[in-house]
């Protein structure tokens, strides 16, 4: 078998039919790409600032928030490049750098939402413990292992795609995707050990959203109980389902067109399929929390309403 070459230059697909309209998806890509960073960093700043806001759930809003600058970077400012360029290539390195960022972005969003459930069944199930589960360390340690442990996971995949031999250097997406690049090897390349691996991560973060979703299955039965606990739920757990929903949709939609889709289907269409997660989640969610969340809103709005229960 021989070595990996890792002077290669991938060809990205999916820019060819743009020619006569890269000037307007620039300006439009790059008003996304402004609104995303707007909106992320004034909610970001928003909780660092105020301190009524240093609270758990606020905590966990502003990692998820950072996540979403972290992925959207990833890709927009290399995307905006590639609409200038006449040649869409990303070296053999960067690529995988990119793929890695692609990844660890998307399962760090769902760790984040599984942390933002389990906050939100011990503040309304567990109240009287809720102080002191949810420790300042603890917390801490959670958002920590959210970002570190996705990232520890997606490296071991895309270290055993960088020993892969490939035969083919065109990737059929806007952006390095490991799956992609993992068929790109040679047919006499054994590429088992990625695929368990693959699979192996797939079912560890398909039951961070089973454990999701049956943690709002219980809040809401434990919820119907008590009208107090029902406004805690619309006011604090209707923002994390909305979250759960986009992020779920745009990513379940991604992997299903990878998987089956037809690449008969028009260009524009592939491509929106492609960038959706890059695009609806990190400009709804900080929207859909700035204004469900009282506190949150009144902060950004400058008012002194009353403090939420």
């Amino acid at each position: 078998q021989a070595p990996p070459d890792h002077s290669l230059m991938f060809t990205l697909s999916g820019l060819s039919e743009t020619t006569d309209h890269r000037v307007t998806l620039f300006s439009l890509t790059l008003l996304c790409y402004g609104v995303i960073l707007l909106v992320n960093i004034s909610l970001i700043l928003t909780i660092i600032m105020d301190k009524n806001l240093h609270e758990p759930m606020y905590i966990l809003l502003c990692a998820f928030c950072i996540n979403g600058l972290y992925g959207t970077t990833g890709f927009y400012p290399k995307f905006l490049l590639d609409l200038l360029s006449l040649s869409h290539v990303i070296s053999y390195s960067g690529c995988l750098v990119q793929a890695l960022v692609m990844y660890s972005f998307a399962c760090s969003d769902l760790s984040i939402l599984a942390l933002m459930a389990y906050d939100r069944y011990l503040a309304i199930c567990r109240p009287l413990e809720y102080h002191s589960i949810m420790t300042k360390q603890r917390l801490s340690q959670l958002v920590s292992f959210s970002w570190i442990i996705p990232f520890c996971i997606i490296s071991i995949n895309i270290l055993l795609t960088s020993r892969l031999t490939l035969c083919s250097s065109k990737i059929q997406r806007l952006y390095c995707v490991n799956w992609i690049i993992v068929k790109l090897a040679c047919s006499y390349v054994d590429t088992t050990v990625n695929t368990i691996i693959a699979y192996m991560t797939i079912i560890f973060y398909v039951f961070h959203g089973f454990m999701i979703v049956w943690s709002y299955m219980y809040l809401l039965k434990t919820c119907m109980n008590s009208i107090e606990n029902r406004r805690k739920f619309m006011q604090t757990c209707v923002p994390h389902l909305f979250s759960l929903l986009t992020f779920l949709v745009t990513i379940v939609f991604d992997v299903m067109y990878m998987r089956f889709g037809s690449k008969d289907l028009p260009q524009v269409f592939q491509n929106f399929v492609a960038m959706e997660f890059l695009l609806i989640p990190p400009v709804m969610n900080p929207l859909i929390y700035g204004f469900k969340l009282t506190k949150v809103r009144n902060r950004i709005l400058g008012t002194s309403k009353k403090k939420q229960v």
